[in-house]
């Protein structure tokens, strides 16, 4: 089975999650509720590695399939099951190739279906899970035929985004639910910014302006006024435009104004004031004087940054 080939490569490596930086409770967790079997729901707001970690767990197993599904209220039976042609059912069989189109979880067969924001597809589909989750067999339309299925489950959820459905309590009984959070601290960040954002060769940016950026958008994150805080991608998106910022300029090293110039734009829509805040002040406006009064050209000189 499937699931015995992970457990050996689990139980070989101490560590085999490496494409994750940080997150050592999460890979424990998970590498735990493989090794017993378990389908998982990596539960945390987006970009923070939940689909990384996915396609690490498929990398375990080389040679082995990883089809994403992404959650999406228009998402049907049929895209997750299959269908089979009733005209062409009655000549060739239910189970010939003619007749039977496969859908996701057919296609991910003897590999990992990854399911990308699970609480944003509809009810019914939830409910064409349960018996693939539970009994590793699948039932397609009203055909009185079964169908063994041997995958990993891997499913994410943002629990923040308002426009989901609610999983039902069958549904979520079927899965252990996994925590992950944004990165454990400032050190860690930087790594995985420079290890995921892209580095423009003809442009220098030093560590203390690297610092500044990932300072920023961590500091934005224990705002009490926010409501949605920026991700790991706000900061690899604003260490990218600085970069920009200072090419446009024909410079070779990125400056304090580079990334100064880069924050409205890169963050203003990433965050999400509280009502008492929003029907008051712009989230461009609020952003710019946050990280002029947080983050002041003076306080930059005196640690010894360039301009």
């Amino acid at each position: 089975m499937l699931s015995e080939q992970l457990k050996k490569v689990l139980l070989k490596e101490k560590c085999p999650f490496t494409d994750i930086l940080g997150q050592e409770m999460v890979k424990k967790d998970v590498k735990s509720a493989l090794l017993t079997n378990r389908h998982i729901i990596i539960v945390g707001a987006p970009g923070i590695g939940k689909t990384t970690l996915a396609k690490n767990i498929a990398k375990l197993i080389p040679g082995k399939k990883f089809i994403r599904v992404q959650g999406s209220p228009d998402l049907t039976v049929e895209d997750l099951l299959g269908d089979i042609d009733p005209i062409k059912a009655m000549k060739h069989g239910p189970l010939s190739l003619d007749a039977f189109t496969k859908g996701k979880i057919f296609k991910a067969d003897k590999g990992i279906l990854f399911f990308d924001e699970l609480n944003r597809c509809p009810e019914k589909l939830q409910n064409a899970l349960l018996q693939v989750l539970e009994e590793g067999k699948a039932t397609i339309g009203s055909y009185d035929v079964d169908f063994d299925i041997d995958l990993i489950f891997i499913g994410t959820m943002n629990p923040e985004d308002s426009s989901t459905e609610k999983l039902s309590d069958v549904l979520l009984d079927r899965f252990d639910l996994i925590y992950m959070h944004y990165p454990e601290n400032i050190d860690i960040e930087k790594e995985i910014v420079l290890k995921k954002g892209k580095k423009v060769d003809e442009v220098k940016i030093n560590d203390k302006l690297l610092t500044l950026i990932v300072y920023f958008i961590r500091l934005l994150r224990e705002d009490k006024n926010l409501e949605k805080k920026p991700s790991v991608r706000a900061s690899i998106g604003l260490y990218e435009r600085a970069q920009a910022n200072c090419l446009v300029k024909g410079k070779r090293e990125v400056s304090f104004n580079d990334v100064k110039e880069a924050v409205v734009s890169v963050l203003s829509h990433r965050i999400r004031l509280k009502p008492s805040i929003k029907y008051l002040q712009a989230a461009e406006d609020y952003v710019k004087e946050k990280f002029e009064k947080e983050v002041t050209r003076e306080k930059w000189e005196e640690k010894g940054g360039c301009l």
